[in-house]
């Protein structure tokens, strides 16, 4: 179970719900999101460049999109602000917000990606399920959709690939039973 309580709920929330990397996780601002028509505008990420963490656009033009955010992504945002204004407060002249991120640290710096990922490991494990790398989330996205029968094109826009091979990648693995199924199926259709 993920803590509603958590600062970073959110974040945890658009990677595994959008398929977010964890670097377009970092880079959204708020000006990314537009709660009156439930999007969000993925454009920049959060890299670190030797000892610089760099905000700047995404790698390509195809992982520039607006997306849909369904209700539980909308609600994790709102959640994240308040979040956000109460650390804001709390901070005082301590505050720093440079590119107006959602997520930042307690006095509004940008989040050491390395931090996140060790962050998701450890809420992972208290969560009491498989630990995976915050980078894989991206990939149980893809499967959840494929579980789900979403059409690979939409799932393509859903995960922003630039080539639907790489979608249709993830679409390749089968599972058993799938196959299982499948073969099910095509066999019915030969018997009267």
């Amino acid at each position: 179970m993920i803590d509603r309580g958590d600062p970073l709920y959110a974040a945890w929330v658009l990677a595994l719900v959008l398929g977010l990397r964890r670097g377009e996780v970092l880079g959204l601002t708020w000006d990314s999101v537009n709660f009156d028509t439930g999007e969000l505008y993925v454009d920049h990420q959060l890299q670190r460049a030797g000892r610089a963490i760099l905000h700047r656009e995404t790698k390509t033009e195809d992982s520039d999109d607006f997306l849909p955010l369904p209700d539980l992504c909308l609600a994790a945002l709102k959640l994240r602000r308040q979040q956000q204004l109460d650390a804001k407060r709390a901070a005082g002249d301590l505050w720093q917000d440079r590119h107006d991120l959602i997520f930042t640290t307690r006095y509004g710096t940008p989040i050491e990606p390395g931090n996140l990922t060790r962050h998701f490991a450890v809420r992972a494990r208290r969560a009491g399920g498989r630990v995976i790398p915050l980078r894989n989330t991206r990939h149980t996205t893809s499967s959840l959709l494929v579980a789900l029968k979403v059409h690979p094109k939409i799932a393509q826009r859903i995960l922003r690939h630039s080539q639907i091979a790489m979608t249709l990648e993830v679409y390749a693995e089968a599972t058993e039973e799938q196959v299982r199924e499948a073969l099910q199926r095509l066999a019915g259709g030969f018997t009267t």
